[in-house]
């Protein structure tokens, strides 16, 4: 045991370790890349098959040093070129790994390797076996050269394989899902094992290439797939900020053509609705923006606002109502006191007649069926539960000082998931004027970027809904009419305002080269 106590054994132990580790990195990643080939209940087993094997093998080498040292012996000359067993070796490991690292890129940029589905054809066990194997028997060779070239005491090249060999068996699984879960990785690892076949080849004839060369381009490599990883990790993780709903949004609009936010503005207009009307048409494609974009809309730009609203005055006289229930087409009323902001109930008009014919109190009919009321902050999605619960009836939208606000129905909703679907007494709120459009100033923004498929109107952190507010909060005054408004690449003109409220405006889109220079 007096060799344990001298200091320069424990020095060439650790320095061997160190080198065992490094040499068989290569192996161990080359092991990864076959394993993954075989389905994954086979991958664990394959691995610790073939790790356990370059043991074996490596201390069988080393056993055998009286015939490793043989190897170098020359056994034959071709013109300049003089080849031993080791040379041999070397030569067909090269080849092997030069014709595996090929086969394997092949696969993988030709997208041959996974199809993404459960039926993926996996390789037979004991064929990636053999391979890793073979490939054992070539590093194993290198590895243990090594050893033989560093220590000359049996014991400690021994001891080193097995602490080396033991460490990346530990490290293996998880060196193993990183490379597989990575496949840039998987593709810098096949590029090294390209040139350490190329190496082996050069050896193999003679030519020494220094493994710092090798080293040191590899290091570089991999400092520069460390700074694609930090990257990338960065990005998802920016991704992972983003809501579920938002990112799902995303995608689909992306799948149907559409530009969202900033990503292209500044860019030549191309045509892309032919290529998105080959997936959906432009019913399928407005009504899916419709979906999409519910969840992130306000309740005041589905609802009915309170200019538009339809109520009853129960103090007006029973001609006077019976006449406005016949002229006004809409079968759902409020039933107030003077004003809007005092609702008692809400009926249906066929009832309140029946009511009218028969002489009943209209205040007491009306009470029987109290008003739902809802804030106006209230989410759309939560909407949809307090309609089913109103049972067809309409529900009230009241801001925080129970002031009415508007009025939402279930046809509100599906009007913003399909489109407008206009009273008749009403006229639809675009219409196609000329080569651009004629739009009511209530319009809602969603509606209006879905119908002249853009996105550049609805601001998530803007505090209005209509195409009124949008144009007030561009221009920071009320405008007059003929006033002309440019948010590229659209051009709003004023054509009709009426006490305090713009009614209609022109929507025309701005040629590239017709903008201002300070526009571009």
């Amino acid at each position: 045991m007096e060799f344990l106590m001298d200091p320069s054994i424990w020095v060439g132990l650790l320095t061997l370790i160190v080198l065992e580790i490094v040499l068989g990195i290569d192996n161990l990643v080359f092991i990864a890349i076959l394993a993954d080939k075989l389905p994954p209940k086979q991958r664990d087993k394959a691995r610790l098959i073939g790790l356990s094997l370059a043991l074996v093998m490596r201390l069988g080498l080393l056993a055998l040093i009286s015939w490793m040292v043989k190897l170098t012996t020359p056994l034959f000359s071709i013109a300049q070129f003089t080849f031993s067993g080791r040379d041999l070796i070397l030569l067909l490991g090269g080849l092997f790994l030069l014709f595996k690292a090929t086969s394997e890129l092949h696969e993988r940029l030709e997208g041959e390797a996974e199809t993404g589905n459960s039926n993926r054809g996996y390789s037979g066990f004991w064929s990636v076996v053999i391979q890793i194997v073979i490939l054992d028997a070539v590093f194993s060779l290198d590895a243990v050269i090594t050893a033989v070239g560093m220590v000359n005491n049996l014991a400690v090249m021994m001891t080193a394989v097995v602490i080396a060999m033991g460490m990346m068996l530990l490290a293996s699984k998880a060196l193993t899902r990183f490379v597989n879960a990575h496949p840039t990785v998987v593709v810098l690892c096949l590029s090294f094992l390209l040139m350490i076949g190329l190496s082996l080849i050069a050896e193999g004839f003679g030519f020494h290439i220094p493994k710092g060369y090798l080293y040191a381009a590899i290091g570089f490599s991999v400092l520069i797939e460390l700074f694609n990883q930090i990257a990338r990790r960065n990005f998802i993780r920016h991704q992972s900020r983003m809501p579920l709903r938002e990112r799902t949004a995303e995608a689909i609009y992306r799948l149907m053509g559409g530009k969202r936010d900033n990503d292209h503005r500044g860019e030549e207009p191309q045509d892309e609705t032919k290529s998105a009307d080959e997936t959906f048409a432009e019913e399928e494609r407005f009504m899916i923006s419709g979906v999409l974009t519910l969840a992130s809309r306000s309740l005041r730009s589905i609802m009915t606002p309170r200019t538009e609203i339809s109520w009853v005055d129960c103090e007006r006289s029973t001609d006077d109502i019976r006449m406005q229930l016949l002229d006004t087409p809409h079968s759902l009323f409020p039933i107030c006191r003077q004003s809007l902001d005092d609702v008692i109930g809400v009926v249906r008009a066929k009832d309140l007649l029946v009511a009218l014919e028969n002489g009943e109190d209209i205040v007491a009919f009306a009470e029987q069926t109290p008003p739902i009321v809802v804030p106006e902050t209230m989410d759309v999605i939560k909407l949809l539960a307090v309609l089913r619960r109103a049972r067809g009836r309409l529900v009230v939208v009241s801001n925080e000082f129970g002031v009415i606000q508007g009025l939402v129905t279930p046809l509100d909703v599906l009007e913003a998931i399909a489109g407008e679907f206009p009273d008749e007494d009403e006229t639809p709120d675009v219409v196609v004027d000329g080569d651009g459009w004629l739009a009511k100033g209530g319009t809602d923004l969603h509606a209006l970027e879905q119908r002249l498929n853009t996105f550049e109107l609805v601001s998530p952190n803007a505090d209005y809904a209509s195409l009124a507010g949008l144009l007030l909060s561009e221009s920071g005054q009320m405008p007059v009419e003929g006033e002309v408004i440019t948010m590229p690449p659209l051009r709003f003109e004023i054509i009709k305002v009426s006490e305090y409220r713009i009614e209609s405006v022109r929507i025309s889109k701005i040629a590239p080269n017709d903008r201002r220079p300070e526009e571009e």
